[in-house]
């Protein structure tokens, strides 16, 4: 097990730390790891299984075209 950075989950996911806060706080991310006061991280290996766990192919939403 290793716990990785936030800048490192950016990178692995290619969302923003935003992002993955909104995730987070709606249960749908994987939780942090509480390093420290002032340092957080997550285990890699939770973050691969959640990019695993991503649906593949073209989105469910209707593509709306505007004039």
């Amino acid at each position: 097990m290793k716990i990785i950075s936030p800048s490192e989950v950016v990178e692995m996911t290619g969302i923003s730390r935003v992002t993955i806060w909104r995730l987070e706080k709606g249960g749908k991310f994987p939780k942090r790891v509480n390093l420290s006061e002032s340092r957080i991280g997550w285990v890699d290996t939770e973050i691969e299984n959640w990019i695993t766990s991503r649906p593949r192919g073209i989105c469910q939403r209707e593509i709306g075209v505007t004039a």
